[in-house]
């Protein structure tokens, strides 16, 4: 569309301060001729565009002229591009030219490269990545997705869902999505969301506004209260792990933590990765949990 490409012209000039009319032709796939009709047109709208001809000369802007700026600040500006390298780095639709056009609207150039964002495991495949950018581009567009799914117990189930967010807590990446078969808003992990296919076919839902990942304060007061007793050895872990408020450092260099959490597979999977440096100390129960299966770990060994 001629309003779109005039705009964007104004965008090229800016940044490149200055080109011929074939350069300007080739890179908007449109004859010279039509070059110079978009010019006469920006002219009578008020763009100075300026055109030199012979050696040297070309189609130019006026020196000075970066469009209206003054609407944001210094620190508004900064924050606006920061946020827009934020997206390119995820890969965002859209964001590396939006970004290119407003460098050029605030006279910035690039700083490189200061972020990168992997949304893959350590070790992990593109295949991953792959898979986290069609989650994205199914959120965005309203897509519905199929996929098998294992719970905690390995069970796997066919879910068809609407995705309605993408959402990182805990250092784990899950999708918040409308489950047609439970007919109701679900919370899945996403390394356990295998064989993702998009469908064609869209939705209308949204999200509700009352939405949230936070448990229930009066479902976290019913849970049991751990006292777990961690040694040096594994100290780098404890504010990777717990907040602050929860490790309490000893005379001895040990550390107690003290956290509510459910007493189910996982919690002993997760405390069992600390190997012999956590020790239970409360509640019994859980430490008789522990017990039992550490003595069926060491059953496989002898």
């Amino acid at each position: 569309m001629q309003i779109e490409r005039l705009v964007n012209m104004v965008f090229y000039l800016i940044s490149r301060q200055q080109a011929t009319a074939r350069e300007l032709a080739d890179y908007f796939h449109v004859s010279t001729r039509t070059v110079y009709r978009d010019i006469n047109t920006l002219s009578v709208a008020g763009i100075p565009v300026l055109s030199a001809r012979g050696t040297g000369g070309g189609i130019s802007l006026m020196d000075g002229y970066t469009l209206n700026k003054a609407v944001f600040s210094q620190e508004e500006q900064e924050h606006i591009l920061q946020s827009l390298q934020m997206l390119r780095a995820a890969d965002y639709p859209d964001a590396a030219l939006t970004l290119s056009k407003l460098r050029a609207i605030f006279g910035r150039t690039s700083a490189g490269k200061w972020l990168d964002l992997d949304f893959t495991y350590w070790g992990g495949s593109q295949k991953q990545k792959t898979e986290f950018l069609e989650l994205q581009y199914a959120v965005l567009h309203k897509h519905a997705i199929s996929f098998d799914y294992f719970n905690s117990s390995l069970q796997k189930s066919k879910r068809v869902i609407e995705p309605l967010q993408i959402v990182f807590k805990a250092r784990t990446w899950y999708v918040a999505g409308y489950c047609r078969s439970r007919q109701e808003i679900r919370i899945f992990r996403m390394s356990r969301m295998k064989d993702i296919c998009i469908l064609p076919e869209t939705f209308d839902r949204i999200l509700p506004r009352d939405f949230s990942l936070s448990p229930d304060r009066k479902a976290e007061c019913t849970l049991p209260v751990f006292k777990l007793k961690f040694a040096p050895e594994i100290a780098y872990r404890l504010f990777d792990d717990f907040q602050e408020s929860q490790v309490e450092p000893c005379a001895d260099g040990s550390f107690i933590v003290t956290f509510p959490y459910e007493l189910t597979d996982w919690t002993f999977h997760y405390l069992l990765s600390f190997g012999k440096y956590v020790e239970i100390l409360e509640p019994e129960e859980a430490r008789d949990m522990m017990k039992k299966r550490a003595l069926e770990i060491a059953e496989l060994y002898y």
